[in-house]
């Protein structure tokens, strides 16, 4: 397996991420997840929309949970497009956590069982098990146009940036 340290931290210290890093233009590995009912579903499941690719550590953190609630607002405004929040937390808690934050748009998934995502994409974070904060958006064709991995990650991504992406495809 693929490493790369010290491009990215967390609290400040460099974590070593396994898997290759992801590049616009690459097409885009299909992947398994589960959703907050332990149904799996694969990125596949959505070929002919735009895709945001939203990986965080842990949807119990202030981050994290800002970083889903920023997007689930944003999906009402976006045409065409899909938005995962992609995690490892277990779907028990995913479900609890959507219940109780109202997340209804963005469809928060769970990377626990095989971290077949974290692999394919290079987010694994090797000393903790985690998902490092990354935004990647897939257009229609299933290419990646856009890559954002946060190099801190208790920073939130920039959205901005992953919008106005978005908005050019749609």
């Amino acid at each position: 397996m693929q490493k790369r340290a010290n491009e990215v931290t967390m609290h400040q210290i460099p974590v070593t991420l396994l898997g290759p890093k992801i590049k616009v233009g690459d097409l885009a590995p299909d992947f398994v997840v589960q959703d907050a009912a332990m149904k799996t579903i694969k990125l596949s499941d959505f070929d002919g929309k735009i895709r945001i690719l939203n990986s965080v550590p842990s949807i119990d953190t202030s981050v994290c949970s800002a970083q889903v609630h920023r997007f689930n607002i944003e999906s009402a405004k976006l045409k065409d497009t899909v938005i995962f929040s992609i995690s490892v937390d277990l779907p028990f808690a995913l479900n609890r956590y959507c219940a109780a934050e109202g997340i209804d748009a963005v469809k928060v998934t769970s990377d626990h069982k095989d971290l077949d995502f974290g692999l394919k994409y290079g987010v694994v974070i090797e000393q903790k098990r985690l998902l490092s904060r990354a935004v990647f958006v897939i257009d229609k064709n299933n290419k990646i146009v856009y890559v954002q991995y946060v190099k801190e990650t208790s920073d939130e991504p920039n959205y901005d940036q992953v919008l106005q992406v978005v908005k050019t495809l749609a």
